[in-house]
């Protein structure tokens, strides 16, 4: 794997997440000699999910409202049904999540997380995925939604659900390694 020593990435989530998408792609990262950040709404450490069942906690490393997409070369937003859907009200995620979209930033989003790609309104004549249940959703914010394990568009990458960690991970990789400096 290419050293990614000097990448910053960050990871926004919440309870509800879905374990191997916030846990795969930040021991991909790490392993490849990334710095991996966690935001969440506050300090208290986070409840993962597998599936929908009770997984490991996490501590965040600072709160959403302490991260600055300026001091990060990626955003990773991991699926989970709860996670998602409880970040779409938090004003200052979507707020992160446009911040990076506009410095065209890569953005990762896998499972239900596209969601929050739909909630920033960032999706509009792009080709994207996620788990089949928001697929309608990413249509009607205006994407061309395609079943593939991690769809490339820009510097937007998503993916459908656990099983996809790797190939989202590897997708994500290559945009930060072509990302300006």
């Amino acid at each position: 794997m290419p050293s990614l020593a000097k990448a910053r990435v960050l990871i926004v989530a919440t309870d509800g997440f879905e374990e191997s998408e916030l846990f795969g792609p930040r021991e991909i990262l790490a392993g490849g000699g990334a710095e991996v950040v966690l935001a969440a709404p506050t300090m208290i450490p986070i409840q993962a999910t597998i599936r929908d069942d009770p997984g490991r906690t996490i501590r965040p490393d600072l709160t959403i409202d302490q991260a600055n997409a300026d001091d990060y070369d990626a955003l990773i937003l991991p699926g989970g049904v709860l996670n998602p859907d409880q970040l779409r009200m938090d004003l200052r995620a979507i707020a992160l999540i446009r911040e990076f979209d506009r410095a065209r930033k890569p953005i990762g989003a896998i499972c239900h997380g596209p969601w929050l790609l739909v909630e920033a309104d960032v999706l509009r004549g792009r080709t994207a995925t996620g788990w089949p249940s928001i697929r309608t959703d990413l249509r009607n914010a205006g994407a061309k939604v395609v079943d593939e394990a991690a769809v490339v568009d820009g510097h937007l990458v998503t993916s459908r659900n656990p099983d996809d960690v790797e190939q989202f991970t590897a997708a994500l990789i290559v945009l930060i390694e072509r990302a300006p400096a």
